[in-house]
């Protein structure tokens, strides 16, 4: 179950009337992906030059455009394959250059408590995040729907965008140091509830599963991997 599962019809019905709007714009899915990756990217360069609190804001508006593009493109009858690889792609990018940029602020800042095992935490947090989203393209990848886990991309975004925005680093960096551990933990039982959820039903799916490559992101209304 996923931890904003509550929240999210909630959600899309507040910004279904920009969706609306950005349809009668004309606006392409991939170009709302595109500025979404844009926002991402600025955010992890805010972080890293210790600009906490405008790198929580920029995540965020970075995660509601990672939302717009896939109801664009739903309900502008505009789901294409390439949208879905081109879309899954950069949230890894984003997804990566997030904690990198944390990253370099804990690195880097002069007044940093436990340092080392931090940056090492946000090279944990890289790994596991995409191996949330690995763990999903390739169960889907088998004829799998894996899309269990208590913490997808959206729980990152908030869970991350929302306290940097509120609370900033806090005294030497502890607050932000916490975030993006518990994030690194609930990412990698995300991993091990997917594991195990392939292990359980991937010999009981009736038909024979279909092998491809990984980088063959499946098409599903645009969720790829989160």
């Amino acid at each position: 179950m996923k931890l904003l599962g509550a929240l999210e019809k909630p959600f899309y019905a507040t910004v279904n009337p920009l969706v609306e709007r950005l349809i009668r714009a004309g606006v392409r899915p991939n170009a709302i992906t595109t500025v979404g990756t844009g926002l991402v990217l600025v955010s992890a360069l805010a972080y890293g030059l210790g600009h906490i609190h405008l790198g929580g804001a920029l995540l965020l508006l970075s995660g509601l455009a990672d939302t717009l593009d896939g109801q664009v493109a739903r309900g502008g009858a505009m789901v294409t394959r390439f949208g879905a690889f081109y879309d899954s792609t950069l949230d890894r990018v984003g997804d990566g250059a997030t904690f990198i940029g944390i990253g370099a602020y804990l690195l880097l800042a002069p007044d940093v408590a436990f340092r080392a095992p931090a940056v090492i935490i946000c090279m944990v947090a890289i790994l596991s995040s995409l191996l949330v989203s690995y763990a999903r393209a390739r169960a889907e990848g088998l004829g799998l729907d894996c899309k269990v886990g208590i913490a997808q991309r959206a729980e990152r975004i908030l869970g991350l965008g929302v306290v940097s925005l509120l609370v900033g680093a806090g005294p030497r960096a502890l607050v932000i140091e916490g975030v993006v551990a518990l994030l690194a933990v609930a990412s990698t039982i995300t991993v091990v509830q997917r594991f195990v959820y392939v292990y359980r039903t991937a010999d009981r799916v009736g038909a024979e599963p279909r092998i491809r490559s990984v980088e063959r992101a499946p098409l599903d209304s645009l969720a790829k991997g989160r």
